[in-house]
């Protein structure tokens, strides 16, 4: 979805002069979408929005989502799931009911330093690590931060790898008219950057839509994907990625127009202990788009 929404976001330069969406009342955006089991608890001073279910004897599974979204991805994996697993999903620092990082810190390192706090906050020793586009690449650093704490990796349509228009170790360029993001937000331009993520029809709810404009529209996450943008700098992950012993589990969608699956060779190449499962006409979110059959990917390789 990060390539959809950052030509979204351009192209809110020629529309913002007179749509002006202003941040809501935290408190209503909390009453609507953190009811329980949702609950909110300080990590390194950053009030993190988590849901944490599931038995707390099961194996852990630790939730990341990608560029724009929310925990609530991850919601119709729950029911199919947390009968065994213990299932732990946050809203990163910068996106949804999280909001803003006081210290205005969005580099992988310091996510890597946050996740291992959280575990810490929750008693979890180890975890499976599952991780989504942006959360993907996420998820692979905190293994190479903290290899101890990771049991299992699912990268699903993971970012990491350069591609046309973003280099390593470049800071990429925010363009000017991506600054109007914190001002304007019309709903039938992010519906159409959004569409791109789902292959499945029907998915792409009004109550989808509604969901990632209300996210987006918390109290300072604008703001925070801007000042996020420059920090997202890509290493070269080849020699990182060599370093993980852990199982990994490469998880595409067939019909991914955000991240393609050709993309998975690159880390099959890599990666010592790796495999992958396509599944077939789903796109970017799969865990949205089939989560039945994402799910049941998912179980097998982590009951393994």
């Amino acid at each position: 979805m990060t390539a959809a929404l950052l030509l979204l976001l351009a192209a809110l330069g020629g529309a913002g002069w007179y749509l002006y969406d202003p941040d809501r009342p935290r408190a209503a955006l909390e009453a609507r979408w953190a009811p329980p089991p949702s609950q909110f608890v300080d990590v390194l001073g950053v009030r993190l929005h988590i849901r944490d279910t599931g038995p707390r004897e099961g194996p852990a599974v630790l939730l990341i989502h990608g560029f724009a979204a929310s925990l609530h991805t991850w919601e119709a994996w729950a029911p199919l799931l947390e009968d065994r697993f213990r299932l732990i999903r946050l809203d990163l620092p910068g996106f949804g009911l999280t909001g803003p990082d006081p210290g205005g810190d969005y580099t992988d390192e310091r996510s890597a330093v946050l996740l291992a706090a959280l575990l810490d906050r929750l008693g979890v020793a180890r975890a499976a690590v599952v991780g989504s586009s942006m959360g993907g690449r996420i998820a692979w650093r905190f293994a190479v931060a903290a290899p101890a704490r990771v049991a299992k990796l699912v990268l699903m349509a993971p970012d990491g790898f350069a591609s046309p228009g973003r280099d390593y170790d470049t800071v990429p360029r925010v363009p000017a008219l991506m600054r109007l993001l914190p001002w304007t937000l019309p709903r039938p331009l992010l519906k159409h950057a959004t569409a791109g993520a789902y292959a499945v029809p029907g998915v792409l709810t009004a109550a989808v839509v509604d969901r990632y404009r209300d996210m987006l529209l918390a109290p300072g996450v604008r703001q925070a994907i801007l000042d996020r943008l420059p920090q997202t700098v890509l290493r070269r992950p080849e020699p990182m990625l060599a370093t993980l012993r852990m199982p990994v589990l490469l998880l595409w969608g067939e019909e991914d127009r955000a991240v393609p699956v050709a993309h998975a060779a690159d880390y099959l190449r890599v990666l010592p202990d790796a495999r992958a499962v396509v599944l077939p006409g789903i796109g970017h979110v799969p865990m949205e788009e089939a989560p039945a059959a994402s799910a049941a990917a998912l179980r097998q390789f982590l009951e393994a």
